[in-house]
């Protein structure tokens, strides 16, 4: 069998229902189970159910990707699937990641990440941030950008800008203050991006705005006992593999207020001898990027039981 990774997908991919394919999979109903007793809500009804603007909100979007996710790798490895060499998750994902890794227990990380979603939220007030999408122009290009954006307020001024998601070689997430955000998106346009494209969200995720949640996020994490992983995972802070429980900690504090350097982490999964990289929860964002970033890795999603068969084939015919 070849040598693959499995990467978690974060906020954006939910959906109402999105676990529905599912049917009554016992893994998947386990692992609802699992976080609605560490919740104290019905987290299979909120998926289910919806409505979509619950889903949306930060508070909810990141407990219901943890379980999705989750809830997909634990039907993998019911079905027969292999383990894979290396796991890795794109921002919130990674709480995913680490949960398959036995880092963290499921029981754990769920009230966690409402945790993170919280001090997010309240690090910055709805309507005071904001994060645009930078669609057909060079990451470097898109930093320097921001840098003039940011200039144009003048020395001392409070508004700030900065690429906070580095999502494959042509598409670059920039957030901060609302204001510097719209400069920049003006900036970028006219120095040669094809699109701009203000994002539905309620905080400047990634960016130094962050720090706030940064800090609360570090007495939380100091109250958990975490594990070392059984798999190994790659961090987007540092693009690194830490063993060290202490280490995993220090880069998850970091990373709430850090980019996510997406591109550097499937490159350094490919320099680790992987050849497919299987995405493990709800959509096809993260396998879509993988390919743009590196084209002659193998990519795939597991979301539901036919794309789980359709992964493990395209394993089997790869080796």
């Amino acid at each position: 069998m070849t040598s693959f990774a499995f990467v978690f997908p974060g906020q954006g991919s939910q959906a109402v229902g999105m676990l529905d394919a599912w049917g009554d999979h016992a893994a998947v109903r386990q692992t609802l189970q699992e976080a609605s007793d560490a919740l104290g809500e019905d987290v299979a009804k909120l998926i289910h159910e919806g409505p979509k603007e619950a889903l949306g909100l930060t508070t909810n979007t990141q407990p219901v990707m943890l379980v999705a996710g989750v809830a997909a790798w634990r039907a993998w490895l019911a079905e027969g699937g292999a383990k894979p060499a290396v796991l890795a998750g794109h921002s919130l994902g990674e709480y995913s990641a680490l949960v398959a890794a036995g880092v963290l227990t499921l029981a754990q990380a769920a009230p966690l990440v409402r945790f993170r979603a919280d001090a997010m939220q309240k690090a910055v007030p709805v309507g005071v941030g904001a994060m645009a999408a930078i669609l057909g122009m060079e990451s470097a290009k898109v930093i320097a950008g921001c840098a003039e954006a940011t200039a144009g307020f003048g020395a001392g001024s409070a508004e700030v800008v900065e690429a906070v998601n580095f999502n494959d070689p042509m598409q670059t997430v920039i957030a901060g203050s609302k204001a510097a955000v719209e400069k920049a998106c003006e900036v970028l346009k006219a120095n040669g991006a094809k699109r701009a494209l203000l994002l539905s969200v309620s905080a400047p995720f990634h960016s130094s705005l962050m720090k706030p949640a940064a800090e609360a996020l570090r007495g939380k994490l100091a109250t958990i006992e975490l594990a070392a992983p059984q798999i190994p995972v790659l961090n987007n802070i540092d693009v690194a593999v830490e063993t060290e429980p202490s280490r995993i900690r220090e880069a998850l504090v970091r990373q709430a207020a850090g980019p996510v350097r997406w591109v550097e982490s499937v490159q350094a999964l490919k320099a680790r001898g992987v050849t497919a990289v299987i995405e493990c929860g709800p959509g096809r964002v993260l396998a879509g990027m993988a390919k743009r970033i590196a084209p002659d890795l193998a990519a795939a999603s597991v979301y539901d039981p036919a794309t789980l068969a359709d992964s493990q084939n395209l394993l089997s015919t790869t080796a």
